[in-house]
C-alpha cells in the first residue's frame, strides 16, 4: 500500500496522508515525533524505549522523501533520524486511537502531566 497524497498542515500540525486504497488519515505532528521509528525513541531492543516528553507543539519542518518506500521528517526539535515507512504510517494511522491511549497512559504513569496547547 501507498500513499497517493501527503499534506502537511503546519497551523494545526497534523500530517494527512491519503493512501491508494482511499484511506485517510490525519496524524498530529506530536504523536509521529514520540512514536518515531529511531532509536533514540525504540532503544535498541525490547523494553528499551523512552518515553518523549513536552513533545506537545512539536511541528515537522521538513519532509525527505527515502526512496520510493518511505518519509524522513525534521522536526523543529531538530529530531530528524526515524525513517518512516509507508506500512509504518498506515500502522500508526489504523492504530492511532490505541496507540495515542498507551503514550497518555504512560504519560500518566511517569506522573508527567502534558501541557494544553490552543
Amino acid at each position: 500500500m501507498k500513499p497517493v497524497d501527503i499534506k502537511l498542515h503546519q497551523k494545526s500540525r497534523v500530517l494527512e496522508i491519503e493512501y491508494d486504497d482511499g484511506t485517510v488519515f490525519q496524524l498530529p505532528c506530536e504523536y509521529l515525533r514520540v512514536y518515531s521509528p529511531s532509536a533514540e525513541v525504540t532503544g535498541h531492543g525490547p523494553g528499551q524505549e523512552v518515553l518523549q516528553l513536552n513533545k506537545e507543539e512539536v511541528t515537522i519542518e521538513a519532509i525527505e522523501p527515502q526512496g520510493n518506500y518511505a518519509l524522513k521528517f525534521m522536526f523543529d526539535d531538530k529530531h530528524d533520524t526515524g525513517i518512516y515507512t509507508w506500512e509504518y504510517l498506515f500502522e500508526l494511522g489504523s492504530n492511532y486511537d490505541t496507540k495515542w491511549q498507551d503514550y497518555l497512559d504512560r504519560l500518566k504513569a511517569a506522573k508527567h502531566e502534558r501541557r494544553k496547547i490552543d
